[in-house]
């Protein structure tokens, strides 16, 4: 009987997390009611809240999966995005996997973004981001004060801004990733250029 009801469980989690995913990637988190998520996976509105405890908790874990896979490639891919690449390389591919990462996630991850002060920075996820972009960083920038750049870098890197640039300002998400770029090399060409 204990099984069945793990069994169970596994099934209404899974089917929860496919039916929430499914929902928030087609019409945005803010347009998704729990009683939305609750219908198209077949089960309770309670169920879910059971299982999730709220739907902060519920928009990380369709979020988790997707940035450990991003992970493991950072981790363990090919280079340049995964070990071993040219120092440029690795930076230039980590920074367009963030923003493909971001751009494909906004409506996520605004949710998350906004849901206490600082909590874009603080989360554990974002630290574990954050570090690897400093570590990238402190490679190409030596003389640097990576630990700003990194900052900066990541700010421009927040969903909601880069929501904001290609929806309501009506940039093309190549000129986006183009100026971010640059602002990941713009001290290395002043430096060129003074010297």
């Amino acid at each position: 009987m204990t099984g069945t009801e793990r069994a169970d469980a596994a099934r209404n989690r899974a089917a929860i997390l496919a039916a929430a995913a499914e929902l928030f990637d087609r019409d945005g988190v803010e347009q998704v009611s729990m009683n939305d998520i609750a219908r198209a996976a077949g089960v309770g509105k309670g169920t879910i809240f059971r299982r999730f405890g709220d739907r902060t908790a519920l928009i990380e874990a369709v979020l988790l999966p997707r940035a450990a896979s991003m992970r493991r490639l950072v981790d363990n891919g090919p280079p340049p995005l995964g070990p071993g690449g040219e120092p440029d390389d690795a930076l230039h591919a980590y920074l367009d996997a963030l923003l493909d990462f971001v751009w494909a996630n906004r409506t996520l991850i605004r949710a998350l973004e906004h849901r206490v002060p600082h909590s874009y920075y603080a989360h554990s996820s974002s630290q574990y981001w954050l570090h690897e972009l400093t570590r990238r960083l402190a490679v190409t920038h030596p003389h640097d004060d990576t630990d700003y750049l990194t900052y900066m870098l990541s700010t421009a890197l927040r969903a909601d801004v880069i929501d904001y640039l290609v929806s309501e300002r009506q940039m093309d998400l190549d000129n986006v990733r183009a100026g971010l770029h640059r602002l990941a090399t713009a001290h290395d060409t002043a430096r060129d250029t003074v010297g």
